[in-house]
C-alpha cells in the first residue's frame, strides 16, 4: 500500500512541478509505472498487501521486487511509444531519454533488493537522444537558491510570479504544508523574504555559481588538452568559459592577431592546445599561431561562434589534442549555423532596405523584413532534419529571448542564451 501510494504522489507531484507537462517524456512513463504498481497491489493476495510488522526484510524485499519487476515491464512498454506522443523523437527515431533512464534505475533497484547482479531485469537497449530537454535557458544570476516553506494552505503558483521576477530557473514543487523553492537569483535573501507569513524557511542552501566555475576551471589545470576560444559578446565569452575555455576577446570585427592568440595558447593550463577561431578570417591567424607556438596546438574547423560552442562541448580534457581534433570536426560536420541581422544597407535587388531583418543559412540570405517573421522563416529553415536549435540573442535584438516563442515555428524544439554578441541579433545552430 505504501509503496503505490508513494508512486502515485511522487508522479502527481513531477507534472505539478512542470509549468507545461508533455506526454511522451519521464513524466509519462513513471505514471504508467504507477498505474502498474496500483494495479498490482489489487491483485495481490491479502497477505501480501499489508504485511504484518515483524516480517522479515527478505520477504519485504522480495515482495517489493516483484512488484516493481512487473512495473518496469509497463514502464518499457510506455518507453517504446514516447515517439508516437513526441514529434520531435518520432523524427529523429528516438525513445525519450529520461523516461529509458528511468526505467534502468528501476531495474538496479530490483537488483539490490535481490542483492544479486545477476537478477537485474533484462531492459531492450535503445539509443536515447543527446538532447531531450525543452527550452534550456542560461542563467545570467549568480547564486543558485534552494529551500524548504513549512506552513498551511500554501499554494505554489501564489509565488511563481514574485520569483520570477527575482531570477530564472525557478521551480516550486509541494503540497499545501510543504513548498521546495529552487531558484537562480542574485538576491537570495529577497527570495527567502517572499515567503515572510507564509511559513517557516528551513534547510536553506545557497551556492555560487560563479565560484563552482571558477572551481572547475581549477580542476581543468593541468588537462592533458585545453580550450582556446575567440569570441565576442559578453554572454558569449562567459559560456565558453563555462565550459572551460580561455577567450581571446574578438571585438565587433572578431580578428584577434596572430600574436594574441599565440600568448592566449600559452596561457591555457593544459598541455596541448584546440584553437576555435569562431570566424573564417581567425583561421590563417589561428594556424599560423599554433605553428609558431611551443606548445602542441591544433586548430578545430569552427567558423561561427555558435559552431565554436557547440563544438567545445564535446571536448575531453584527458584525451590529445589530435584525438580531439578528429572527434570535434566529425561534431561540426552535425551542425548548422546560421543568424539574424539588421540589413547595413539597401539590397541592390531590392528585397530589403537598410535596417530590416536578414536571416542567413550557411552564409546564404534565406529570408527578410520584419524581426519576427524573418526570424520564425529562418529557424524553420535551419531546423529541417534538426533535434534542436540553439539560439543565441544579441545586442539590440528588437524580441527578447523569453518573448521569442510565438516566433519559433510549432514542433521545433530550442534552447536559448544570452550572447551579448555585436552585429547578429540572433545567432542560430541546428543540431
Amino acid at each position: 500500500m505504501l509503496v503505490a501510494s508513494a508512486f502515485a504522489s511522487a508522479a502527481d507531484a513531477a507534472y505539478d512541478s512542470v509549468r507545461e507537462p508533455a506526454e511522451g517524456t519521464m513524466l509519462t512513463v513513471f505514471r504508467e509505472m504507477a498505474h502498474s504498481i496500483a494495479r498490482q497491489l489489487a491483485h495481490l493476495d491479502a497477505e501480501k498487501q499489508r504485511l504484518p510488522q515483524g516480517v522479515p526484510d527478505e520477504l519485504q524485499d522480495a515482495v517489493l521486487a516483484e512488484i516493481l519487476e512487473r512495473a518496469i515491464e509497463d514502464g518499457q512498454r510506455a518507453v517504446e511509444r514516447t515517439p508516437e506522443q513526441l514529434d520531435v523523437l518520432r523524427e529523429s527515431g528516438v525513445v525519450d531519454a529520461g523516461g529509458y533512464g528511468l526505467v534502468l534505475i528501476l531495474a538496479g533497484v530490483v537488483a539490490g533488493l535481490r542483492g544479486d547482479d545477476d537478477s537485474v531485469p533484462e531492459v531492450s537497449h535503445h539509443e536515447a537522444p543527446r538532447l531531450s530537454r525543452p527550452h534550456h535557458e542560461d542563467s545570467r544570476f549568480r547564486y543558485c537558491t534552494n529551500f524548504i516553506v513549512s506552513g498551511q494552505a500554501l499554494n505554489s503558483r501564489d509565488f511563481l510570479p514574485r520569483l520570477e521576477g527575482l531570477g530564472d530557473s525557478v521551480l516550486v514543487v509541494g503540497d499545501e504544508a510543504t513548498l521546495k523553492v529552487h531558484v537562480h537569483t542574485d538576491e537570495p535573501e529577497a527570495a527567502v523574504a517572499l515567503f515572510e507569513g507564509a511559513g517557516e524557511v528551513t534547510n536553506l542552501d545557497v551556492a555560487d555559481m560563479r565560484e563552482q566555475i571558477a572551481e572547475r576551471m581549477a580542476r581543468l589545470d593541468g588537462a592533458r588538452t585545453g580550450a582556446l576560444a575567440v569570441a565576442a559578446g559578453d554572454g558569449l565569452q562567459r559560456l565558453f568559459e563555462e565550459l572551460g575555455a580561455l577567450v581571446v576577446p574578438g571585438g565587433e570585427t572578431l580578428n584577434p592577431s596572430t600574436y594574441e592568440l599565440l600568448a592566449g595558447i600559452h596561457e591555457v593550463p593544459a598541455e596541448e592546445v584546440l584553437v576555435f577561431p569562431s570566424s573564417s578570417n581567425v583561421v590563417m591567424a589561428a594556424e599560423e599561431a599554433c605553428k609558431l607556438s611551443e606548445k602542441p596546438a591544433r586548430v578545430v574547423a569552427a567558423t561561427s561562434l555558435q559552431k565554436s560552442l557547440l563544438a567545445l562541448v564535446e571536448l575531453d580534457p584527458e584525451t590529445t589534442a589530435a584525438e580531439n581534433a578528429e572527434q570535434l570536426n566529425e561534431a561540426l560536420a552535425t551542425i548548422a549555423d546560421g543568424g539574424v541581422a539588421p540589413a547595413a544597407r539597401d539590397d541592390g535587388g531590392g528585397r530589403f532596405r537598410k535596417g530590416d531583418a536578414v536571416g542567413f543559412v550557411a552564409g546564404e540570405i534565406v529570408a527578410w523584413g520584419g524581426a519576427g517573421s524573418t526570424l520564425a522563416a529562418t529557424i524553420e529553415k535551419l531546423a529541417e532534419g534538426a533535434e534542436i536549435v540553439t539560439v543565441i540573442g544579441g545586442q539590440g535584438a528588437p524580441i527578447p529571448l523569453d518573448e521569442i516563442d510565438p516566433h519559433v515555428p510549432d514542433g521545433v524544439e530550442f534552447e536559448t542564451h544570452d550572447g551579448g554578441q555585436p552585429s547578429w541579433w540572433w545567432l542560430l545552430a541546428a543540431q
